[in-house]
């Protein structure tokens, strides 16, 4: 099939490596180039740097509904667009162009967790399973009829990263088998029920700010959502600690404030939160590098009673 390939981040670069082993690959798009770093250099999006070592054609609208980006796709005529992760919703301008349509390669189990950030919030919500959804794309968010799926299983000791590659190659899969699919004739179209709908709004920053009202698992489900980046935090005496890993704390902790520094052990520092104490076991400080709790306390003073806010 001649494709368009559109996508952004690493996550889109598996699908486009799966694409050109089976297909002709006659365009890619990606999200404009973007400064970055001290000196504001502007530095190409992932799917754009894989499809210029291949030599690929590499297009970047402002806006894909510009109306000489629509004309350019149209005189491309590709026979479908296949979507990973572009960042940008498209016109019904452009969702009519490919004979085949236009398919989505979705980070989760539709209907549930339609949005920016599905794959974090999969963790962050202590979800078991997650997987791939390939779709029709349609005006709305995610809200196209569903084609294939593919189940992932989220791992006691998964976070983010791991949860990302195994959820990138699966997509990249299952992106073929419905291209197959669609050509064979044998691709079967399912509505999604919309009142099942849930909603993975964008990741920022508030997002790993720490509840300790929360119980220890909700606390280490979120650190392990936004490992490694962007990190949940909690600010000790007035500066940011990033937090990584934890686990929860053996002991009783019936006293003390949530939020409070109720112990020092070999393992970490101990923290008094809804349903006991966590222990936090990874983090990193303001300037310095990511530790194990324990190097760190080593070589740093941590106060027990100080309530981390």
């Amino acid at each position: 099939m001649r494709v368009i390939f559109m996508g952004t981040p690493d996550f889109a670069v598996y699908s486009l490596k799966a694409l050109l082993t089976q297909h002709e690959v006659i365009a890619v798009v990606s999200q404009p180039d973007k400064p970055k770093g001290r000196g504001k250099k502007l530095v190409p999006t992932p799917v754009k740097e894989y499809a210029l070592e291949q030599g690929l054609q590499v297009y970047q609208p402002e806006k894909a509904r510009d109306p000489e980006f629509v004309a350019l796709l149209e005189e491309l005529a590709p026979d479908v667009i296949a979507v990973t992760a572009f960042g940008q919703i498209l016109p019904e301008s452009i969702l009519n162009i490919p004979k085949y349509g236009c398919i989505n390669v979705h980070g989760s189990l539709l209907p549930k967790y339609r949005g920016a950030a599905p794959m974090q919030w999969s963790i962050i919500d202590g979800e078991k399973v997650t997987g791939i959804t390939t779709m029709f794309m349609a005006k709305g968010m995610d809200t196209g009829d569903m084609l294939l799926k593919a189940e992932v299983t989220i791992e006691n000791d998964d976070n983010f990263a791991s949860v990302h590659d195994k959820m990138a190659e699966a997509g990249a899969d299952l992106l073929l088998e419905t291209l197959t699919a669609l050509q064979e004739g044998t691709v079967v179209r399912v509505p999604q029920n919309h009142e099942a709908a849930t909603y993975a709004p964008m990741i920022t920053k508030e997002t790993g700010h720490i509840d300790w009202t929360k119980n220890a698992k909700e606390i280490i489900d979120l650190m392990r959502g936004l490992d490694p980046a962007p990190g949940a935090y909690a600010i000790y005496e007035d500066e940011p600690l990033k937090l990584f890993k934890g686990e929860k704390a053996d002991g009783q902790y019936p006293q003390g404030n949530m939020g409070e520094i109720v112990d020092l052990t070999k393992k970490g520092f101990v923290v008094k939160c809804g349903d006991g104490a966590v222990i936090i076991t990874e983090l990193q400080a303001r300037g310095k590098k990511r530790m194990a709790a324990d190097a760190y306390l080593r070589g740093n003073v941590m106060n027990k009673g100080v309530l981390l806010q």
